[in-house]
């Protein structure tokens, strides 16, 4: 059922070793959203903001006339779980993710957050251990109704009028929100903050409260039996009042869905001819870019500067490995659309003619979501052009180029992946 870089830290690798380290470059800008740092402190708040704005923002009070005021909201907050692409050797399934509070030994850890209050949580975090050295993709809070007598309570504009309203929240088992890496918030170089926020403008948007009854004792009561139609309604955009980039949900009738929010969705993806790569001319150095060596390929890496002022990657391969993808250049985060069409367009040349791979895949379980081809590359600068569709949506595809085998030099500069598809 269907309901709708910010960088912990920078890795430079000084030795390439199969599955250790992320880069050889002298260039320390290579670098990532590395979650694998003790010494980085973790909160999160909780609030209600009646504004319509997404993103990190002070919390906004009510003006006159809101359709919806809260009295009362809070919610059982029970675990923290990070999503992250790796570049050590893990046993872990990445879809899933790191549950990293509480720890998984301890059966019941669970928090009473208020919204309405504004609760903070801190000193619970302070035990959080990010030693699984990550690169951070989402991290996913999870909530669930205290029981299934649990409401959200405050008052409805009616007719010109505000009402007691209590909605129950015994639709609702457990949910999930997974926010954008972009949306948790870098207080400082030792501390991040991840604030969940509630919209109540996003909650009652397009229902029609008109048609509420109100019971004998002056209050709107919203659950299964009374103002059903309105309160199935409310419960379809509850989850996505939150605003985090995409959630999952059990409901208690043995349901269960996952979405992303659609505006902040379409937020990440961009619109059509944006470039998804990031410092694509490397004007920037190797800022999100990764050069990745393993299974016995090693190389080295700079950004070097041509006389009209464009800059480009070079990456040395001094020891091919047994593998073509033994040496990488890779950069991740690159949103895309199932079904729409996109071009990738990048020049390259080498000392030495011959073969690489480019591919778009994803993070997760390295199957192709983009494309795969053979591209063969001269000793000139040639453009080279892919078109593809992708197969699933994604904010987080992995653009590729596996460069190993042989040892030769290879150069490249103006990277784009764009949308050329409405």
């Amino acid at each position: 059922m269907r309901l709708a870089e910010f960088k912990f830290g920078c890795i430079l690798a000084v030795a390439c070793v199969a599955m250790a380290f992320v880069a050889c470059s002298d260039d320390k800008s290579v670098a990532g959203i590395e979650i694998g740092n003790p010494s980085l402190a973790f909160t999160a708040d909780f609030s209600v903001d009646y504004s319509q704005v997404s993103g990190n923002s002070l919390a906004k009070a009510a003006s006159e006339n809101e359709p919806l005021l809260l009295d009362t909201f809070a919610l059982d907050f029970y675990q923290v779980r990070s999503y992250s692409s790796y570049y050590v050797a893990v046993n872990i399934d990445m879809s899933a993710g790191v549950q990293i509070w509480p720890d998984e030994d301890v059966t019941d850890s669970s928090l009473r957050v208020s919204f309405t209050d504004a609760s903070v949580v801190d000193e619970p975090f302070k035990g959080i251990d990010l030693e699984d050295v990550g690169y951070l993709k989402e991290m996913g809070v999870l909530f669930r109704p205290h029981n299934d007598k649990d409401y959200m309570a405050g008052r409805l504009l009616v007719k010109g009028k505000y009402i007691p309203f209590r909605y129950s929240l015994s639709w609702f088992k457990d949910f999930e929100l997974r926010y954008h890496f972009s949306q948790i918030e870098r207080v400082s170089d030792s501390l991040a903050n991840l604030s969940v926020v509630f919209y109540p403008r996003y909650f009652v948007d397009g229902v029609d409260f008109e048609r509420v009854t109100v019971a004998e004792d002056g209050v709107v009561y919203l659950d299964e039996l009374r103002n059903a139609d309105v309160w199935a309604e409310l419960n379809q955009q509850f989850i996505s009042s939150f605003r985090s980039l995409r959630y999952g949900f059990s409901n208690a009738q043995g349901e269960s869905g996952e979405a992303y929010v659609l505006d902040i969705w379409e937020g990440i993806i961009g619109s059509m001819s944006d470039n998804t790569i990031s410092n694509g001319d490397f004007s920037k150095g190797f800022e999100n870019w990764i050069v990745f060596n393993q299974f016995d390929g090693e190389s080295k890496s700079s950004i070097e500067k041509e006389s009209s002022g464009e800059h480009y990657a070079k990456i040395q391969v001094t020891r091919g490995g047994s593998k073509s993808y033994s040496v990488q250049l890779i950069q991740e985060n690159v949103a895309l659309l199932a079904g729409k069409k996109y071009k990738c367009v990048f020049t390259i040349w080498s000392d030495i003619e011959g073969q690489i791979t480019a591919r778009i895949g994803a993070y997760d379980d390295y199957m192709t979501v983009g494309f795969q081809e053979h591209v063969q590359v001269g000793t000139t600068g040639k453009s080279v052009e892919i078109e593809f569709t992708p197969k699933e949506s994604t904010p987080f595809a992995r653009f590729e180029l596996n460069l190993g085998k042989l040892e030769r030099t290879f150069y490249i500069k103006a990277v784009k992946i764009y949308r050329i598809q409405e």
